[in-house]
């Protein structure tokens, strides 16, 4: 018996579910405008290595880039090179005098990095180079022989916000005369990162005094450039992340403006983070799981005070929406990260995203999550870090963005008899609404299935289905039956089924049976990298539309896989 047909059969049970699906070929609902085309990750120095620029190159060559890339410490002082959780481009400096002198070398090189790549810019302004921070930051009796700007120099605000303006202002005029305002004001620029907890060592107050400063230096020079924050952590029923909310928005609809004494700050945009659990350092951890009922629940709450603001309507861009908090933390630090590698990412990130998806549409404006994940070089193979590949080998997770990439931009009528059960979420998820959970194990959690449906310019019809279920211990299969009603009727389509599983798209599982080596090579790595591919769950084939216009297929799904079924008339 083969691998795949051993897995099979263990995980299978009998189908005991059935999920209707049907789409409306006909019935289009408006745009599909893509608004997961963001990632990011911390260290701004790993953009342009080798793994780096072939990760970029990948999102760069799926058919709905660009994406945009964000990524922390671009103001930072240090040693220009790729560590865990820090990074460098000494792009600011004084000298003696106290005369500022620039130096764009590095920073010039993520950025290009970033457009060579096919992408697009999200630029993070901060932190705070080491010459315009605070000088109170080396006062700290706290850190004995270590470095103080390393330790917490760069959260400190600036000691003359006059100086930072001008800082900001002879940046972005960089940017203008090097790439041209008419693409700059088509990047991000968000200011700083999650101020509300140990990223910024000044107040809410400093915080949004440093916007007001950033937003006048900023549009001086790029008047059409996109501006937003406050970048704070989960918009929870109490915590730091909702008070910073509630006082910038307040500052920047009726506030007096600290740079130019007027009445509000113009704000382009708005940014917060979710995450769907906190795995704490902990190798004996119990089991836990994330929960996509409370990072949906996360959203609606910032949702719902930005339109009590008054800002309702504005773009909002979640620029850390993920499955968990701790990017650089894996498996050995403790177990519950071990779906970080599997199918399970896949199918959370699916699921989660179209649950935005149906939030945007009842707010009426585009929300974007932003996947923080990309890669740590040298590290061992499938360690369970949040990233997209691992040693150049791509994981699930990343197959799943290559599905969305393939939807047209035209979106179609679609509705699932499974749908979220609100109520039940909550009341299995105790730290629900509280903050990120920690011991939610999702026992009980239902098994969800729905997607997108969508036409290309070209014609073609495509339709993604998810399954998932929090449980990442649940394998069950269901029984789907999609049908599909109007197309050309009596006319023939090409059937293609792409599917990600325990048993297709996953090299995971194949580096599994090659006995789980830690830096594979030869014959092994190259079956482990060739299984990392788009997979088809069944040869193509021809179906007939009915006199009537209908389809209906049936197949099964895994508790947690990810389906593209696309439709070429013949």
């Amino acid at each position: 018996m083969g691998l795949k047909a051993m897995i099979t059969t263990a995980q299978s049970t009998l189908c005991t579910a059935v999920t209707h699906i049907s789409v409306n070929a006909a019935h289009e609902i408006g745009p599909l405008n893509h608004d997961w085309r963001f990632f990011g990750y911390d260290e701004c120095n790993y953009t342009y290595t080798p793994e780096g620029r072939r990760m970029l190159e990948r999102f760069g060559k799926l058919g709905d880039a660009p994406y945009y890339v964000r990524t922390h410490f671009l103001f930072c002082n240090g040693s220009c090179t790729g560590t865990q959780k820090f990074g460098s481009t000494n792009l600011y400096h004084e000298d003696a005098q106290g005369n500022p002198i620039y130096d764009f070398t590095y920073i010039d090189l993520i950025l290009d990095t970033i457009l060579e790549s096919g992408n697009k810019p999200y630029v993070e302004l901060g932190f705070m180079p080491e010459d315009l921070a605070d000088p109170s930051f080396r006062n700290n009796p706290w850190l004995g022989g270590l470095d103080p700007y390393r330790e917490s120099g760069w959260t400190y605000p600036p000691k003359d916000y006059h100086r930072w303006h001008g800082f900001i202002r002879t940046f972005t005029r960089h940017l203008a005369e090097r790439y041209g305002s008419k693409e700059v004001d088509t990047w991000y620029f968000e200011l700083w990162n999650e101020p509300d907890i140990f990223y910024w060592s000044g107040s809410d107050k400093d915080y949004c005094m440093l916007f007001d400063f950033t937003e006048q230096a900023l549009h001086t020079v790029l008047p059409n450039a996109r501006l937003g924050g406050p970048t704070c952590t989960g918009i929870f029923d109490q915590g730091g992340g909702r008070e910073l909310m509630q006082t910038f928005l307040e500052h920047c609809k009726t506030g007096t403006n600290a740079a130019t004494s007027a009445t509000g700050t113009r704000l382009d945009f708005i940014t917060f983070h979710v995450k769907g659990a906190e795995f704490p350092r902990n190798a004996n951890a119990t089991k836990a799981v994330p929960s996509v009922g409370n990072l949906v629940h996360q959203i609606e709450s910032g949702v719902e005070m930005i339109e009590a603001a008054g800002f309702g309507g504005l773009e909002i861009v979640l620029s850390e929406a993920d499955p968990d908090t701790w990017a650089a933390g894996g498996i050995n630090d403790n177990a519950n990260m071990r779906f970080r590698d599997t199918e399970y990412y896949a199918s959370f990130v699916a699921c989660a995203y179209q649950r935005i998806a149906e939030i945007a549409q009842r707010y009426g404006a585009p929300i974007h999550p932003l996947a923080w994940a990309f890669v740590f070089p040298q590290e061992e193979c499938f360690p369970a870090t949040r990233t997209f590949a691992t040693q150049d080998i791509v994981k699930p997770v990343f197959r799943a963005f290559d599905m969305l990439s393939r939807l047209g931009s035209h979106a179609l009528e679609l509705s699932s008899d499974s749908t979220a059960d609100s109520a039940l979420e909550q009341q299995l998820d105790s730290d629900y609404g509280k903050a990120a959970p920690h011991h939610y194990t999702g026992l009980g959690a239902p098994t969800m299935v729905s997607g997108w449906a969508a036409r290309n310019d070209a014609g073609q019809l495509q339709v993604l289905l998810y399954s998932h279920c929090d449980d990442i211990d649940v394998h069950e299969e269901r029984s789907i039956e999609l049908q599909i009603t109007g197309l050309e009727p009596n006319q023939r389509y090409q059937l293609h089924h792409w599917r990600i599983d325990g048993t297709h798209s996953n090299a995971h599982t194949q580096w599994l049976a090659e006995g789980h080596p830690k830096y594979p090579a030869g014959e092994k790595y190259d079956r482990i990298k060739t299984a990392d591919a788009l997979e088809l769950l069944t040869p193509e084939e021809i179906i007939t539309a009915t006199s009537a216009g209908t389809a209906t297929l049936r197949f099964t799904m895994p508790t947690h896989a990810v389906s593209l079924l696309t439709f070429d008339l013949q």
